[in-house]
């Protein structure tokens, strides 16, 4: 097993759908210009509230990635 160093960054995704499609949502974005994705860790679930139902969610986490 070879050794990684790893590097975090932390994001927002949103969706009016659910709480997994914001984060598949921020995956995906990251994805455009982050390499080398391995992991991530949910550290917020929130939403938004509008007339008395869920208006959208945002769910916050943490990707780690691995350094070239």
């Amino acid at each position: 097993m070879s050794e990684h160093v790893y590097k975090h960054i932390e994001l927002t995704g949103s969706s009016t759908k659910s709480s997994d499609d914001a984060v598949r949502n921020a995956i995906a974005k990251a994805a455009q210009t982050v390499r080398n994705m391995q992991w991530f860790h949910v550290v917020e679930t929130r939403g938004h509230i509008v007339d008395g139902n869920v208006g959208h969610w945002q769910v916050t986490l943490r990707i780690g990635f691995t350094l070239e």
